[in-house]
């Protein structure tokens, strides 16, 4: 296996595979802060204890893996190029704070890309599991199974009030952070979302745009994902996110059944028209593009659209970032260059899934 293997295809293995509830809850996630006791946290190392940290981890856990741990591959920051990085965390398999500022971090990745421990981020160890659809219930065993397993050769730092120690104050605790990756196309044209946000806020919960922390909600994707680490179990935690999300997912379907029932034209000409100018469009800029595909995923979910898997959301919503425009293309594109790409890829993509089904 090499990084060409994880920066090559769009789709991550994980991916491909059926989840509960998929139709709106797009992946869910399992992320574990935990800091090494001897070592200085990733702030304050040095470059030479930055070094150091990503040794021991390989050394302490090299061929020492469990059957119930995927094997897992260490890949060096300083080893790759900028773009690579970029692809990397369009992928969600590393941290934008990694891929720009951490040189001397690292990332252990399973090969199916389910799995992700990066190294000298935030904190020593930032371990991730990714699941499709709604599960965060494995996505919390097989973390705890991965938690097991590194604390049985490694020693984190931790104290018996407080719980984990971590960089951040917001980690202490559990150092848990689970999070869903939502489709809430209909809740947002019928306008319930500026209602039902900042109550999911008051809640404890905290609901960001696709890339995380700061960034945009595009084609009307949302992560929802707890704010608490301190004070309640991993279990609590989880199944207070549960409980939100759930209720999430009755509140889409009831708008998207309103949508069919009241606005089924209005519907059908904006999943039409957005099918229509991703099918002929000679350039698009990403916003544009990501609204679009969120039209059209929707349409293939309601049954407008016949015949496209649903997945081409997910694919293409990664396809068509300037990261992955640019490690196709061999070469780094400007903005004019990067649309127009953009353009002729989903073109092909569509044409590709119409050929399928023919």
């Amino acid at each position: 296996m090499s990084l060409e293997r994880f920066i090559s295809e769009a789709i991550s293995p994980w991916m491909k595979e059926d989840g509960v509830e998929s139709e709106i809850v797009l992946s869910s996630r399992i992320r574990l802060a935990r800091n090494i006791k001897q070592f200085k946290f990733p702030l304050l190392a040095s470059t030479e204890e930055s070094q150091a940290i990503v040794k021991h981890v390989d050394e302490a856990l090299k061929d020492k893996r469990p059957e119930s741990v995927k094997p897992l591959e260490l890949l060096l920051m300083e080893d790759m190029r900028v773009n690579e990085k970029r692809v990397l965390v369009e992928k969600h398999l590393i941290s934008p704070n990694l891929a720009e500022q951490s040189k001397f971090g690292a990332v252990l990745l399973s090969e199916d890309e389910s799995i992700s421990i990066m190294l000298n981020e935030e904190d020593h160890l930032r371990i991730q599991c990714l699941f499709p659809g709604f599960q965060l219930i494995n996505g919390l065993e097989t973390a705890g199974e991965i938690d097991d397993w590194i604390e049985e050769h490694l020693t984190y730092a931790f104290d018996e009030k407080r719980g984990y120690l971590t960089s951040c104050p917001t980690n202490v605790g559990t150092g848990l952070r689970a999070s869903v990756m939502m489709h809430l196309p209909a809740l947002a044209m019928t306008q319930q979302l500026n209602r039902i946000l900042p109550a999911i806020n008051q809640l404890g919960l905290v609901v960001r745009g696709i890339y995380g922390e700061g960034s945009e909600a595009l084609g009307n994707l949302f992560q929802v994902s707890n704010q608490l680490t301190l004070g309640k179990s991993e279990k609590d935690i989880v199944e207070d996110l549960r409980g939100v999300v759930l209720q999430l997912i009755q509140q889409e379907k009831a708008a998207r059944e309103y949508l069919l029932e009241n606005s089924k034209l209005q519907l059908e000409d904006r999943v039409y028209r957005s099918y229509g100018i991703l099918a002929h469009s000679r350039v698009i800029e990403s916003k544009e593009a990501t609204q679009r595909l969120s039209d059209v995923r929707l349409g293939i979910d309601l049954g407008l659209i016949k015949g496209i898997s649903g997945n081409i959301l997910n694919e293409l919503m990664i396809l068509t970032q300037p990261g992955f425009l640019q490690q196709f293309a061999g070469d780094v594109l400007n903005a004019d260059q990067r649309d127009e790409r953009r353009a002729a890829l989903i073109r092909e993509r569509l044409q590709l899934e119409e050929k399928t089904d023919n």
